[in-house]
């Protein structure tokens, strides 16, 4: 089993480009760190996190992060690729 943090580089490459998309869309919405946290419950330290692709977020708090962002989490993954 994979211990926490232990990514490849692509694996690496591919959650910094995620949390870029979330990123983007964040910015393009008018959200800051913070509204965005309060919108969906999870703490800005954490979305700030993600959005520098430091962790490797579930499926559901990807679902979250995208409803509150006015899209679908397969956007956010599309912007990824």
């Amino acid at each position: 089993m994979r211990m926490s943090g232990n990514y490849t580089k692509q694996e690496r490459t591919f959650l910094k480009r995620l949390g870029k998309a979330i990123k983007e869309r964040r910015t393009q919405e008018g959200l800051s760190q913070e509204r965005l946290a309060e919108l969906t419950g999870l703490h800005r330290t954490y979305v700030g996190s993600v959005e520098r692709g430091e962790r490797n977020i579930s499926a559901l708090n990807t679902k979250v992060l995208a409803d509150a962002l006015g899209c679908q989490a397969s956007d956010l993954f599309r912007s990824a690729e």
